[in-house]
Formats: structure tokens, C-alpha cells, sequence
């Protein structure tokens, strides 16, 4: 069924403010929710956080009062979205188990993008990323073990394999390393200008979570892995930031990042298996289709233009978390050994990359390889998912979907 949110109407603005007992949503069951309803509340706790930052970026370069107070107006609304669905997260789950499902996230959502990106030089961008999500998945897998004495796999339940990515070590690269060419906004497939904010917005969160929640731990260990880490996440969020057309003007982007809400919440609506879960996507859905319809209308007044010159007239196919094992491992045969060099990908370490990697370790193994080391000292091997990598469940899962 075709969906074009530029032809549907939501709830009137006025109406969408919420009280205190309409926001006090119950969180999910950390021990028997499906680990993909985890992820999505993941992804779109990202994408809320970008659309506020965004939101207030754009208020800070605007001069014109009366927009202030219209972006200021819908922004508190995404503020309250954004507390709904970054509070279904359960306070029972750990610091570190909440990481692990982040890195799922990364894992499977970038996977699922560089599958369906139709331009290739965007394409290759996700699949350059999503290989060290997967190493940080496997580092991470092994601190839980050895902080928590209990295995990942509990958690993503066989739907992402826990193994080793393009070794963690290998990520610090030097900064002009990290930024791309950007898409053309004159002729870019407009699914393309969604995933690039998607997995911008993902990456952005992820780098924030690690910067806030790292100092949290005692063991010298964990603070040492989540700052290396962190370190990564800022290179991530810059590589994928780059791949946006800076061309591009304020209300273009404003509409861009609300028409891409409505893809994904209408996305998760389609998909989710959890039906409270699924009833909040919905109504949220609703309230971005009129935050989307008050976008096009400043970008009409402003920008003198329609929306329908810069996205889709319908929405894409839906944006699905599913397992990607054959995707990954394919990736991991092929392109382990790539680092970056300017805008490009080379398989040879050159003398920037050399150098920096020299500067940041100082000679010592960093922290990504010492948790290894010490889960080999305790455990006697380093904790990963069985060889199939394949859950008990997920072969009905997967016929259930």
C-alpha cells in the first residue's frame, strides 16, 4: 500500500501535548521482549535527539521571531516524544546491556541501509562502518562477560552474531581521514537523503550515550574500552555526517528530517510485534505528519519552493531490523583489511593512518585489545556467538514475519 505523508493530515498541533500521566509509559520486559523492539525505541531515541538538536540549531541561526516560536512550538512536542520513547527502556537493564543492544542496533540498521542504498559510493560508506559496529559488539560482549558473568546472546538472541569485526585497534584513523565526498541534494535519490540522516542520527546518539554513561563504571577496564570507543563513535558520526549535502538550506532539512520521522515511525508501526509498543508508533506517526505538513509550509514561504522537488511523493518500502548474518560475513571476507584515505578506501596502511595509530596507542595494546587479554586470563578464550550464529527461535521468527 502506498503512503505519501505529504497528502495526510495528523493531529492538529494544539491538540498533541501530553500530560504527566500520558507520558509515564511502562517500559518493555528486558527478559522477554523481542530484542528488534529494543532497537527500534534505540533507533528512534536517536532520531528524536537529532530532530531536537537540530530543531535548536536552526533557532540559533534564525533571525525571523516568528519561526523561532514555531520550531519552538513543535520542538517541545518532539522533546515529549523523545521522553516516551527513550523511557520504554527498562531501568532494570544495565549500563553495559543497553550498549549491547546499541551496538545491534548499529549492527542491523546499517546492514539493512547499505543493502537497500541505491547509490554505490554511498553504499560502500555503510559498509565501511558497519564492520567495526560489529567488532565494538564483540568487544562489549566480552566486558559484559567479565563484569556481569552473563553472555550477550541473551540479549540479541542470535539475530546479530557476536564476533570479531575489523579489530577495534584499527579505527582510530587521522580526522581528515574520516570525512567524505557528500551526496549531490540536485540529484541524490531522496532514499538516500533518508538513510544518510538515519544513520547519522544513530551513530550521533550512540556517540553520546558512550560520552555520558563511560565514567559510570569502576572497573579501570570499562572506563578504558567505553573512552576508546566513544573516540570511534566521534570519527563514525563525522564519516556519516559528511555524506550530507551541505548545500543544502534550513528548510530543506527541516522537512528532510521530518519527513524521514515519518518514514521510520510508520516503518516500526508495520513491523512492530510488541502492540503497546506498536500503539505509540502510531500516534507518534500521527503527530509527525503534521509537524511534517507545518515544515512544508515555512519551506514554502521562505525557500519558495515545494517540498515535492527535494523528497519521494510516496514513502520508501519499509526500513525492517532482521538478521543480516550472510550480509556481514560477506563484508567480512571482502573489505576487513579497508582504512580510509582522503574521501577513498584503500586495503594498504599508509603513513597518516601509521602515524596516527603510533600517536594514540603510544607503543601499548589499547583498551580494545586488553579487555580481550583479560577475558582469555579469566575464562580461558574469548566469549563469541556459537558458529551458526543462529538462535533456537529464530527460524520461527523468521517464518512468523
Amino acid at each position: 500500500m502506498t503512503f505519501n505523508p505529504l497528502e495526510q493530515r495528523g493531529i492538529p498541533l494544539d491538540r498533541q501535548l501530553r500530560n504527566w500521566r500520558e507520558m509515564d509509559v511502562e517500559p518493555i520486559d528486558p527478559d522477554h521482549c523481542d530484542p528488534y523492539t529494543r532497537c527500534r525505541i534505540i533507533a528512534m531515541n536517536g532520531i528524536e535527539t537529532e530532530a531536537v538538536m537540530f530543531s535548536h540549531q536552526f533557532a540559533r541561526h534564525c533571525p525571523d521571531p516568528e519561526v523561532k516560536r514555531q520550531l519552538a512550538q513543535v520542538r517541545y512536542i518532539e522533546q515529549q516524544q523523545q521522553k516516551v520513547v527513550n523511557w520504554l527502556l527498562p531501568g532494570l537493564s544495565s549500563v553495559l546491556e543497553t550498549t549491547i543492544a546499541y551496538e545491534q542496533v548499529a549492527v542491523d540498521l546499517t546492514a539493512w541501509v547499505a543493502r537497500a542504498e541505491p547509490d554505490l559510493y554511498l553504499q560502500q560508506a555503510y559498509q565501511f562502518g558497519v564492520l567495526e559496529d560489529f567488532d565494538h559488539l564483540y568487544r562489549y560482549a566480552n566486558l559484559y562477560e567479565m563484569i556481569e558473568h552473563r553472555k550477550a546472546d541473551a540479549i540479541v538472541e542470535g539475530l546479530t552474531e557476536v564476533m570479531p569485526g575489523r579489530p577495534t585497534k584499527f579505527h582510530h584513523r587521522h580526522p581528515e581521514d574520516n570525512v567524505r565526498e557528500p551526496y549531490d541534494r540536485t540529484t541524490a535519490n531522496p532514499l538516500s537523503k533518508l538513510h544518510a540522516l538515519t544513520i547519522m542520527s544513530a551513530e550521533q546518539q550512540t556517540m553520546n550515550f558512550y560520552m555520558n554513561v563511560g565514567p559510570q563504571y569502576m572497573e579501570p577496564i570499562a572506563r578504558q574500552l567505553y573512552q576508546e570507543i566513544a573516540l570511534i563513535e566521534e570519527e563514525h558520526v563525522t564519516h556519516y555526517e559528511s555524506l550530507v549535502d551541505p548545500g543544502e538550506t534550513w528548510w530543506e532539512q527541516l522537512v528532510t528530517h521530518e519527513y524521514n520521522e515519518c518514514y521510520l515511525y510508520h516503518s516500526f508501526m508495520e513491523q512492530e510485534s510488541d502492540p503497546r509498543v506498536k500503539a505509540i508508533w502510531e500516534l507518534h506517526l500521527n503527530m509527525e505528519l503534521e509537524h511534517l505538513r507545518i515544515a512544508c509550509d515555512l519551506m514554502r514561504r521562505h525557500d519558495g519552493r515545494e517540498p515535492q522537488e527535494i523528497v519521494a511523493p510516496q514513502l520508501p518500502p519499509v526500513l525492517t531490523f532482521e538478521p543480516n548474518h550472510g550480509y556481514v560475513r560477506e563484508l567480512l571476507d571482502t573489505q576487513m583489511d579497508l582504512t580510509t584515505l582522503g574521501t577513498g578506501y584503500v586495503q594498504e596502511a599508509h603513513e597518516r593512518f601509521q602515524k596516527l595509530q603510533e600517536q594514540i596507542h603510544g607503543g601499548e595494546e589499547p583498551p580494545s585489545e586488553r579487555v580481550m587479554a583479560q577475558h582469555r586470563q579469566l575464562f580461558g578464550g574469548e566469549y563469541r556467538s556459537q558458529p551458526s550464529g543462529e538462535h533456537p527461535d529464530m527460524a520461527s521468527r523468521e517464518r512468523k514475519e
